[in-house]
């Protein structure tokens, strides 16, 4: 029985420091301290020799209101926000957070024990830390806030505490420093010290800051010797930081915030040429995922040009930026990549082309993988190509200027681009591998823009010299890109531009005339061929389709909605999608279903958000909740079907925070239906609700697997030797520095938390509790719609419920009972007030004993929420019972000064007359003459 000791000893030191903190702080202020400089000396000791998580709980503890004088408690709440710039002094506070948040009580069957492993990171625990930590203490900067918290935010991201601690920092540096404006822009200090240092590991000129050589790395700086601008270990650990950040948590703007300026820095180390397992394992895999995360993400148009504009990258050589740098390997193993100083004077293309040959091959066919696994829509390919093809046009026909009306080259600006008369052998290289790969790979995503290579081929067409065939280099790819158009499936003559046709059809036809070497002669001959299919490539449809009239045409809202519907299931659907290219997919579905685009299948629709709900991620499901209240709106039934039957669970396969969720997007819903909700929708929703929350709901595979895990916990009870039994279970710290007061109260949240798992087989109390808060939802939202039995029912079943089911565990489920009733009174007030006759209420018997009962709840019951709730609907109960007794003049309940008030029932006075003149009795009002008096009750 010697185990508990080290835990009394930590007990009694942390007890001993609050009482120091007490006595000391107590004695700073007093006036009668004969050296109070010594006290402070003393006090500032003790502070810088405490570790912060030591020192966290004290400080927590003794600035409780009346411990210590006022001006001693702010002096110690300035010292506890100042911790997370201790050494582990973010760690520290993160852990405190967690193990302190209220959210944390009683998050499993077990609360009540010593927890092994940590507390368990909730949603509201984790905003609050985020609060704490991106919020700078008010004696220091921000700029020097962040300067110290950083190293320790993005130590925590490495991952080596542990991937829950890498998603907090994630969440802590991506949502509350660099996710605010005030901190997060570009040259505010969360920007400086926590995106400048993982952007600067991955290209130095990204700012000015110092280089990340390590203190103790030997340079080689013997002479025509490249001086190391970022070691291999920084480039690596940069590259893991980044891709940590943006993967645990989706913030599609941060991304592309944080990637825009590094495109071509990823490219290079992405597709590093014959790297190693290691190097593909530290640098082409992580750079690989964020480049597939930006080009996904990006709205830009032409988000891969700058990659096929500069393929061969592999440094900066800007003018007029510092450093000059490019990627080098490390040593002769090319296991690691660092970044190394380059000559100013970058070498010529020439120089470049010999010495790089070897690459090209390699390099257009990881663009061209790349291209492929982000471009789910073919206008992607047929863009890049389009323009990448008008830079080669240009480049090998400089004499000839472009047709009137097409701009061949366009920079993202919208300025057209001055390309130098001198051709560029290294660009004409490149350009001309990237396209004859495109070609051979990409035939028939290549006419996904038939209208723009339509007109760009004719104007090429109307500039062939018949004289000087055998030299047009551009005459062969031409007429291919023709030969993609015409052949694919949606291109119809008639919808082509007739003068374009027309147009084409004449060079065809003076192409086809020319003869003379074999390469004009097969130009002449393909262009006659192309000339015949052109005449006639529409009688050579379907007989029983030209019959029967033109095919109807797509409209240009269709083919875009059904390339943005693609473009959003692929971000979905893939594997491997990380959660920013999956939350940016589920907000393309949002955006066509506030459209009501005719290419969704609701179906399918329900099913797949029903999939994304069953995931545990609470920045996805808050997307999908949103999606099921929009589809609601024209599909009610349907939605509220799909939601039942996940949140019901026949078959027994879910857990009970997943059919919460569901339940939660049930709520949603039916406060977005509002007074739509009526009808089969209502009814099929209240009878399962109904049903839900009773109690002879019976789940047999629960009960099975509870029967189970309780044998196996009674022979491990049995195996355990009793001389044992206080060893295997040692008090946790935490636990053993808890009051006695705290120690009973963690043991009732245990057993109350261990109560609401279902018993027996029953339903679990949390379900039940949950289906009648969204019962009581639809009748407070529209009553009508669900119907006297249903309404009557969750009344009845909510007053069984008060009377019958009083265990301590319970108690969440009579304050739901207790709510339902009083959306009952407000939805019947409602009515009454709108002058809807709902064909049904509550007779003078039914509100004595709704009354009765509350009353005794009021009275008798152990939960203090509940009989809080109890006292307030009695008097809102009551309330109702006054205006209930008068009645409603429709003449008169909207005007005069008492508003709605225009008679008492039972008693022939009028209130509009009070402080008027008294009008003379009628006859009906008096008895032989004289005023009639009544007594009334």
């Amino acid at each position: 029985m010697d185990a508990p000791a080290p835990v009394n000893d930590a007990r009694e030191a942390q007890k001993t420091l609050i009482e120091t903190l007490t006595g000391l702080g107590t004695a700073l202020v007093d006036p009668s301290t004969p050296d109070r400089n010594a006290v402070e000396q003393q006090l500032s000791d003790l502070l810088q020799r405490t570790r912060a998580v030591a020192l966290l709980p004290a400080l927590n503890a003794v600035i409780v209101p009346g411990r210590v004088p006022d001006a001693a408690r702010i002096e110690f709440m300035s010292q506890l926000a100042m911790l997370p710039m201790r050494r582990d002094g973010v760690r520290a506070t993160l852990e405190f957070v967690f193990s302190v948040h209220p959210s944390n009580s009683g998050q499993s069957s077990e609360a009540a024990q010593p927890q092994k492993e940590g507390a368990q990171i909730t949603p509201e625990a984790l905003k609050m830390a985020t609060r704490l930590l991106a919020s700078p203490a008010q004696r220091v900067t921000a700029e020097n806030w962040f300067h110290v918290i950083a190293p320790q935010l993005l130590e925590l991201l490495d991952g080596r505490d542990g991937l829950d601690l890498a998603k907090v920092a994630a969440y802590v540096i991506g949502f509350g420093i660099l996710g605010r404006r005030s901190f997060g822009a570009p040259a505010m200090p969360g920007w400086v010290n926590f995106a400048e240092p993982m952007l600067r590991s991955i290209d130095p000129t990204t700012s000015q800051g110092r280089s990340t050589i390590a203190d103790d790395e030997v340079v080689d700086l013997r002479k025509n010797a490249a001086a190391v601008l970022v070691s291999d270990g920084d480039v690596a650990q940069g590259l893991r930081r980044l891709q940590t950040l943006i993967i645990s948590h989706p913030n599609p703007g941060l991304t592309r915030r944080l990637l825009s300026a590094v495109v071509l820095p990823l490219w290079a180390l992405s597709s590093w040429t014959n790297a190693t397992k290691r190097c593909e394992e530290d640098y082409c895999l992580p750079a690989r995922n964020l480049l597939k995360i930006y080009l996904k993400i990006s709205t830009n148009p032409d988000k891969a040009m700058p990659i096929v504009r500069d393929l061969l990258f592999e440094g900066r050589r800007d003018a007029g930026k510092s450093p000059q740098w490019e990627y080098q390997l490390k040593d002769a193993t090319g296991s690691s990549i660092c970044i190394v100083s380059a000559p100013d004077t970058p070498p010529h293309p020439a120089e470049v082309l010999q010495t790089r040959w070897n690459e090209i091959g390699p390099k257009s066919d990881a663009l061209i993988d790349l291209l492929a696994s982000i471009s789910t829509d073919d206008e992607d390919i047929s863009s890049v190509f389009l323009d990448l093809f008008s830079r080669w046009l240009v480049s090998r026909k400089p004499k000839h200027k472009p047709a009137p009306g097409i701009v061949l080259i366009k920079e993202e600006d919208g300025d057209d681009t001055k390309m130098d008369v001198e051709s560029n052998p290294l660009a004409d290289v490149l350009e001309g591998s990237i396209l004859q790969k495109m070609m051979e790979k990409f035939p028939e995503k290549l006419a996904g823009k038939p209208d723009h290579i339509f007109e760009l081929v004719e104007g090429l067409l109307r500039q062939v010299d018949s004289d000087s065939l055998a030299e047009d280099e551009t005459l062969p790819v031409c007429l291919s890109l023709l030969n993609l158009v015409v052949t694919s499936p949606g291109f119809r003559r008639a919808r082509a531009d007739a003068k374009a046709v027309q147009s084409i059809e004449r060079s065809l036809e003076k192409i086809g005339q020319a003869s003379g070497s074999d390469a004009v002669d097969e130009n002449a001959k393909t262009a006659k061929n192309l000339l015949l299919f052109l005449k006639y490539r529409d009688e050579l449809e379907d007989p029983d389709a030209q019959g029967s009239g033109a095919p109807t045409a797509t409209s240009k809202q269709q083919v875009e909605d059904r390339k943005t519907y693609s473009l959003a299931m692929s971000y979905i659907m893939q594997a491997d999608s990380p959660p920013p290219v999956r939350s940016e997919g589920i907000a393309l579905l949002q955006g066509l279903i506030q459209t009501n685009s005719s290419v969704l299948d609701i179906s399918s629709m329900l099913v797949l958000m029903s999939s994304l709900l069953d995931e545990n991620e609470d920045y996805v499901n808050l997307r999908v909740i949103k999606i099921f209240s929009l589809i609601a709106n024209r599909h009610p039934k349907s939605t509220t079907k799909e939601l039942l039957d996940h949140y019901v669970d026949a078959a027994e396969t879910k857990s009970v925070d997943t059919r919460l969720r569901f339940g939660e997007a049930l709520l949603q819903v039916v406060q977005r239906l509002g007074a739509t909700f009526a009808g089969e929708t209502a009814q099929q929703v209240g009878e399962t609700l109904l049903e839900t929350a009773g109690r002879r709901g019976h789940r047999a595979k629960t009960e099975a697997k509870q029967a189970r895990e309780a044998r196996m916990q009674e022979m491990k009870n049995k195996r355990k030797p009793a001389d044992d039994a206080g060893d295997d279970d040692p008090m946790d710290l935490d636990e053993a520095l808890l009051s006695e007061e705290e120690k009973q109260k963690n043991e009732i949240l245990g057993r109350i938390v261990e109560g609401w798992g279902s018993k027996r087989g029953s339903e679990d109390v949390r379900i039940r509790a949950s289906a009648l808060s969204i019962l009581g939802t639809g009748i407070e939202v529209n009553i009508g719609g669900l119907g006297a039995t249903l309404a009557s029912g969750a009344v009845d079943l909510s007053l069984y419920i008060l009377t019958m089911e009083t265990e301590l565990e319970k108690g969440i489920l009579r304050r739901a009972a207790i709510i339902l009733i009083l959306s009952f009174v407000r939805a019947l007030h409602e009515a009454r007030e709108a002058n809807r006759r709902l064909g049904f209420g509550l007779t003078q018997q039914s509100q004595d004993d709704i009354l009765r009962i509350l009353r005794y709840v009021a009275g008798t019951d152990e939960d203090g929420l509940v009989k809080q709730h109890a006292i307030d609907v009695i008097e809102s109960l009551e309330n109702w019972q006054m205006t209930s007794l008068m009645p409603r003049d429709s003449e008169n309940s909207a005007t005069g000064p008492f508003g709605g008030l225009a008679k008492l029932a039972g008693l022939s006075i009028n209130p509009a007359n009070i402080g008027t003149s008294v009008r003379s009795p009628s006859a009906s009002e008096t008895i032989n003459g004289r005023p009639r008096i009544e007594e009334i009750e």
